[in-house]
């Protein structure tokens, strides 16, 4: 149990580590081609700092504990709205000024993505045919937002000029790199939550709905705090927001590729329901195009009342 836990907690810091790193190259990359800050926040970091959870789920597929996937996917996105948003909310004390971009497309398709995987989840199973509705309607909203970024839905400040600079190779190196560490960490973490599962008798999916999927978010987490500091707000909602849709959408629709997805009950009755929640509250308190400090309290304790419900149903 204790050397499971060791490796657990070492193969987590190099994947949280290798993600970060890929994400900063994968943004110098965007700045080079020009595109906007919002973009970048949305696709770019989006995708980036959920590489640990696409490649944790390649490998738990490939490992025949599909239910770690589906714990994960449902684990991390509830984290990125209730814990996330809650906190960066709550620490920019004045709240969250938010783009019309957001409310016209981008939580549009968060609220879809929702409610297309609540509804394939709930007869307990993705089959590779479902998931192909999840990667094509992924494909709809890359296609989207590369088109966008020619022209910023927010404005910034001279950020979305194209850099006038030589090509970066050493960014492209350093993702090379950082790719190669995300599969080390993220293969090592798979094994050690199913020793861990093993030892206290508990379903590998718990696990990844909580400690797992906590640990996968803490790229978004420093990501969009920075962003925040820096009076950023489009890269920092936008991260939460492409990290969101693309967890919804592009890990169970690539992992069911390596075989059905369970989907336990205990999920499907509790959990299910609250992402899909998590999701509408997030599209309603932002109409007024705002995130107050006080509705990010309120998603903090909405993420609270999640984990204490979870531990405590296996107690």
């Amino acid at each position: 149990m204790l050397v499971s836990s060791l490796i657990f907690i070492i193969s987590l810091v190099v994947l949280l580590v290798s993600a970060r790193f890929l994400t900063k190259a994968a943004e110098r990359l965007g700045l080079y081609f020009g595109m906007s800050s919002f973009v970048i926040g949305v696709f770019i970091v989006g995708i980036g700092t959920s590489l640990p959870e696409l490649v944790a789920g390649v490998l738990a597929g490939l490992a025949g504990n599909s239910e770690i996937v589906s714990g994960n996917v449902l684990g991390a996105n509830i984290s990125n709205i209730f814990l996330i948003l809650g906190l960066i909310a709550v620490l920019s004390r004045k709240g969250i000024e938010m783009g019309g971009g957001y409310i016209m497309v981008d939580l549009n398709f968060l609220i879809g993505s929702s409610l297309l995987l609540g509804l394939i989840m709930m007869d307990g199973e993705i089959a590779f045919s479902e998931g192909l509705f999840l990667l094509a309607t992924y494909a709809i909203y890359s296609h989207f937002l590369l088109r966008s970024g020619q022209q910023p839905l927010v404005e910034t400040n001279g950020t979305n000029s194209p850099i006038k600079t030589s090509f970066p190779f050493k960014a492209l190196l350093i993702l090379l790199a950082s790719g190669v560490g995300i599969y080390i960490g993220a293969d090592h973490t798979v094994d050690s939550i199913i020793a861990i599962a093993q030892h206290l008798v508990v379903p590998p999916s718990l696990i990844s709905l909580t400690v797992l999927s906590l640990g996968t978010t803490l790229p978004e987490l420093a990501v969009s705090v920075t962003a925040i500091r820096q009076r950023k707000p489009a890269i920092a909602v936008g991260n939460i927001l492409g990290s969101c849709v693309f967890n919804a959408l592009v890990i169970p629709g690539a992992v069911s590729g390596f075989g059905t997805i369970q989907v336990p009950e205990y999920l499907i009755g509790f959990s299910l329901p609250v992402f899909v929640v998590a999701s509408v509250l997030f599209y309603l308190l932002t109409q007024d195009k705002k995130i107050s400090s006080s509705e990010g309290m309120l998603f903090l304790i909405f993420y609270a009342f999640f984990i204490s419900k979870v531990v405590a149903s296996f107690i």
